[in-house]
């Protein structure tokens, strides 16, 4: 929460998972947990930094890329915000209703890799360069990119931008 009294945690439920069945099945109010924070700085977007956005999300890489989203509304910026969200199906969507509603100035692609919702634009399949270029920033706007997801997705997606 903004005011630091509450965190909310997002999990995404992996059937044969060794945690998320037990925090999505079994946890209920009151019950303790331990937590730790991010390792590094590399996820830090602070209101002052003019520059556009991109954040480039596979799976459930989005959720830290939603606290940057949440923490732009909360301020009020102004600041341009671009996601393009990499996803399975549109059954597979984090934060769906938030998303769909929106905020001025926050534009979201999304791409699916292997069942594209119904009336999509782009036929299901991984992230291409050109999806990069159509629906992130031109270069010379340097716009500040973060990048989350599995490791061989971030590192693909890197590939690509550099």
């Amino acid at each position: 929460a903004q005011d630091g009294a509450r965190v909310e945690l997002t999990v995404q439920r992996i059937a044969d998972g060794e945690v998320s069945p037990y925090l999505v099945d079994e946890l209920v109010v009151g019950d303790r947990l331990e937590l730790r924070g991010p390792v590094g700085g590399w996820f830090v977007w602070r209101p002052e930094q003019p520059e556009p956005v991109l954040l480039v999300a596979g799976g459930s890489g989005l959720v830290p890329l939603m606290c940057m989203i949440r923490a732009r509304q909360a301020v009020g910026s102004r600041v341009p915000f671009r996601l393009i969200y990499s996803l399975r199906s549109p059954q597979e969507q984090l934060y769906g209703p938030e998303l769909l509603k929106g905020a001025p100035g926050l534009d979201v692609t999304r791409i699916y890799t292997r069942q594209a919702a119904a009336g999509a634009a782009r036929p299901a399949g991984r992230i291409t360069p050109e999806d990069l270029a159509n629906y992130g920033w031109p270069p010379d706007f340097e716009p500040h990119v973060y990048v989350c997801g599995p490791t061989g997705f971030v590192e693909k997606v890197a590939a690509y931008l550099v």
